[in-house]
């Protein structure tokens, strides 16, 4: 198993456990606040568009690879919906998932560029058809119970479906949060540090196997080390994804 999918799989593990995070209540939103009769049956309308000032995020510290400005709040707020920031640290947004789905979509996830154009698109024209506003200035019920609907499969123009496209960015929100930051996500090893994952070792001893999550983190990505470095020049120069798809 490489490295990428050791990760991979304790992320996954750690999401299945409901007693260590919150983002079990956003991933899957189920858990998330009963909301009033709208347009499609369970998303709220609000009386009035939220007040623009509300709004601050982070996306534009650095240049964008795909996503456009409007592209990258909405997906930034979906993002941090899925995985929010809570007592037990911070999540996805503190985390540039979004910046790790940038960068994805003009290499590896290529493929589904236009679908998140489209759907992100279709999301907005939603949000300001219950809830008055794009999705990005709506306040968290509301970004909430738009997603539920998302989820369910309730809201038209997402590509392939909405239902798929919500399973696709759960998935692309998890791998930005928890990846190697060498791929633009898990900044400052956020992710890592929610998982008390230690970092890449390239040899361990009985009594660091014996710590295992305990072990002090090494807070380095795989590539400070020369054999991963090496790798990724190989797989850049054969024109190959340096990543695995998602």
């Amino acid at each position: 198993m490489s490295e990428e999918d050791k990760t991979d799989k304790i992320a996954q593990d750690h999401l299945s456990d409901p007693s260590r995070r919150s983002l079990l209540k956003g991933a899957g939103l189920m858990g998330a606040a009963a909301v009033g009769a709208a347009a499609t049956g369970n998303v709220i309308a609000a009386d009035s568009p939220p007040k623009e000032n509300s709004f601050k995020t982070s996306v534009h510290s650095e240049a964008l690879e795909v996503l456009t400005a409007v592209e990258a709040e909405t997906l930034e707020s979906i993002c941090d919906c899925l995985i929010p920031s809570d007592e037990d640290g911070p999540g996805a947004k503190e985390a540039r998932a979004v910046h790790y789905i940038d960068k994805s979509l003009a290499s590896h996830n290529l493929s589904v560029r236009q679908n998140y154009m489209i759907s992100l698109s279709a999301i907005n024209d939603f949000s300001r058809e219950v809830g008055g506003d794009v999705f990005y200035r709506l306040d968290r019920q509301h970004q909430n119970s738009i997603l539920e609907a998302v989820e369910a499969n309730e809201v038209p123009g997402l590509v392939p479906s909405a239902a798929d496209f919500f399973s696709m960015v759960r998935s692309h929100t998890i791998d930005g949060t928890f990846c190697d930051p060498y791929y633009g996500g898990n900044r400052n090893f956020v992710g890592w540090d929610l998982l008390r994952y230690p970092g890449i070792r390239l040899g361990a001893s009985e009594a660091d196997v014996l710590k295992g999550s305990r072990l002090a983190p090494t807070h380095k990505s795989a590539y400070d080390h020369d054999t991963y470095t090496k790798l990724a020049g190989d797989i850049d120069t054969s024109g190959a994804s340096s990543v695995g798809g998602g």
